[in-house]
């Protein structure tokens, strides 16, 4: 997997090279795919790096960002076994590539074997030997470096003093310099390795969701982009950074559904906002009732104003009067009968919603409409787009239209919302997806939840694969709440934000304890909002919007809660008791959950002070974010107990 050196080529060989790189590390699938990182981070580039007998080898890595022409080159390192390492940080959002650069040195191993040597004669042939590999360096160099390295090989030539010799064939300055210019024999170069570069929002986000037509302080009353730019400091205040809206757009009249997902709409029935499309417009327009155009601008500048960002829905799909199914019919699969075919899941129907149907061979003219639906709504300042069923759509049609997105716009962000199989999800995830929604919604054992949150954190995933945690969506009352008491749900939301850099919640639902399903052994909620309007009386002392603030200030305050990679689990003698920690060199964080939202439970945590940096048996200080109290805890065994009526986990920060 060898190419020419991008930049000055070296003296080229006729005889194939004898170097050997393998297993360069960070990759996804060899290449095919990028890795991911955000501003400010680095990529440490390991890999296997040698040649056959005692031939020693150099080794660089070669990485450029986007928009650079030339590319910048780090010495690596070398470590056990012949394997290599370099890091370098990214300051740009966008593509960047690196490369592993392998070839003899010559130069090196002469220096070596040469401070070795004893024997005079032999001294003296071995300058002799280094004086022709510097002239090779002067052959290539600069007129000023050749002005050094001439004289220097002249000299080991001419010398016989052997001290002196000595002396002068080990000059640091003179052999850095010689290095630098010396050909490179026996060149392996691999394959440019990709690397999408975001911006922080990327690995770290707190996400609220809720319908703005819910928002107006009137019962039964649609609200609009005005009622909710009026709750906008409440949300602020809460912590949350990504203001999420489920589709905005008209929504479709006929075969409208009613509430509880009724076949038939009534009178006054608003239908699902996911039935994109009406005789107002489809995907570039809004729905009259929320506003105008120029009203959803504002309510994007006034969100940004409070330091937080509009995520918008994109489902492609449409209702049967969107605009796009008269214009285009050939967008949509008929059925034998001559009627469009429906969106379904039997036994589920969605007779209010077409699928669109990428086997057209009218898919050129889609997929440009498609992507231009982005391109739109990012005209109007919005940089995070929440996107409905990806994994339904076919595979290369993502890949391309996030390509072409990214070029332009670079800090524009994409969740996945793909509950689906684990291959399908990290597939969409390696094709560019920023984000992706995980199993977390449906993790509950202590077992469960170690097992997948060390495959998230630790795995080969952990490249490319961002989760983002939600215990409940509109479209998902889980089983662990249903009918569940406020304490399931403190314990389903402390975990979601403290195991997952970012994480999200349907809002007024999860805060007033939402637990009702519309049937049994169904996830779909009861009087579900995406069917109706519903008041949410968010001043009810029972709320848990105190707790999610409490939070979202812990995860603000602690650099190492912004990223996943840390987190390390801890034994605890009852296993009702979750224990873990994460770190960012001195900020270090232990959370114990108790996992049972009825009884008080207590036990011992064992706490791994290796990985808090702490010497056994060492006396240090935790202090609880939720109580404000602080403890002085001894060595790595520790008493906890957690009454789920009052508290029902420790948010420590360990110092």
């Amino acid at each position: 997997m060898s190419n020419p050196l991008p930049g000055p080529l070296p003296r080229e060989r006729e005889i194939p090279s004898p170097t050997i790189v393998e297993d360069v590390s960070p990759c996804v699938d060899g290449g095919r795919f990028a890795i991911k990182r955000v501003i400010g981070e680095c990529v440490t580039v390991t890999a296997a790096c040698f040649a056959h007998g005692h031939e020693r080898v150099a080794c660089a890595v070669r990485y450029r960002g986007p928009r650079d022409k030339t590319w910048r080159e780090i010495a690596m390192e070398p470590g056990l076994d012949d394997v290599w390492s370099a890091q370098f940080c990214v300051d740009r959002s966008g593509k960047w590539e690196y490369s592993v650069a392998c070839w003899i040195d010559h130069l090196g191993y002469w220096r070596e074997t040469f401070a070795r040597r004893t024997d005079p004669q032999d001294l003296l042939l071995a300058a002799s030997m280094g004086a022709e590999l510097i002239e090779r360096s002067a052959e290539g160099s600069s007129e000023r470096d050749t002005e050094l390295l001439e004289p220097w090989a002249r000299i080991l030539r001419e010398q016989t003093d052997v001290e002196r010799l000595r002396a002068i064939a080990l000059d640091e300055s003179l052999f850095a310099l010689a290095v630098a210019n010396a050909p490179r024999d026996g060149l392996t170069l691999t394959i440019a390795y990709p690397v999408t570069v975001d911006r922080e929002r990327a690995r770290y986000s707190s996400w609220y969701e809720l319908f703005p037509r819910s928002c107006s302080q009137t019962p039964g009353q649609h609200g609009t982009f005005a009622d909710l730019d009026e709750r906008l400091d409440e949300i602020a205040a809460m912590g949350f950074d990504v203001l999420y809206l489920p589709p905005i757009h008209p929504i479709g009249r006929e075969k409208r559904k009613g509430r509880n997902n009724a076949t038939a709409a009534e009178e006054g029935d608003v239908g699902s906002p996911w039935a994109i499309g009406a005789s107002e417009g489809g995907h570039f327009s809004i729905l009259p009732e929320l506003g105008t155009l120029a009203d959803f601008r504002h309510l994007v500048m006034a969100t940004r104003a409070r330091e937080m960002e509009i995520a918008m829905d994109i489902a492609f799909q449409c209702a049967p009067d969107h605009p796009w199914v008269a214009e285009h019919p050939e967008w949509f699969r008929a059925r034998p009968d001559g009627s469009i075919q429906y969106a379904e899941n039997p036994p589920k129907k969605y007779q209010d919603i077409y699928p669109i149907d990428f086997d057209t061979p009218d898919w050129q003219p889609l997929w440009q409409a498609l992507r231009d639906v982005f391109l739109f709504w990012i005209a109007q300042g919005v940089q995070i787009f929440r996107v409905d069923n990806p994994h339904t759509k076919p595979f290369p049609f993502w890949e391309w239209a996030i390509a072409e997105i990214k070029r332009e716009h670079p800090d524009v962000l994409l969740l996945a919302e793909a509950f689906t199989r684990p291959h399908v999800m990290h597939r969409l995830a390696k094709l560019g997806f920023t984000q992706s929604y995980t199993y977390f919604t449906w993790r509950g054992s202590k077992a469960e939840l170690t097992e997948y949150f060390t495959e998230l954190a630790q795995g080969a995933s952990r490249e490319y694969f961002r989760p983002n945690c939600w215990p409940n969506t509109p479209d998902i009352l889980p089983y662990h709440l249903q009918n569940a008491g406020l304490g399931m749900f403190r314990i389903r939301l402390l975990l979601a934000a403290t195991l997952a850099a970012s994480y999200g919640v349907y809002g007024p639902a999860y805060e007033l304890g939402e637990n009702r399903p519309r049937d049994p052994g169904s996830e779909e909620y009861l009087d579900s909002e995406k069917y109706q309007l519903r008041h949410w009386d968010r001043s009810r002392p029972e709320s848990l919007a105190p707790l999610m603030t409490r939070l979202n200030e812990f995860r603000r305050g602690h650099r190492a809660m912004q990223s996943n990679e840390s987190l390390v689990f801890h034994p605890t003698d009852n296993e009702a008791l979750f224990a873990y920690s994460k770190r960012d060199g001195d900020d270090r964080v232990l959370v114990v959950v108790n996992l049972d939202p009825q009884n008080p439970q207590a036990g011992f945590v064992n706490v791994d002070l290796a990985q808090f940096g702490l010497e056994p048996g060492a006396a240090y200080s935790v202090r609880d974010a939720l109580n404000g109290a602080t403890y002085t805890w001894y060595g790595s065994r520790n008493f906890v107990r957690l009454d789920p009526a009052h508290a029902p986990a420790h948010l420590f920060a360990v110092t």
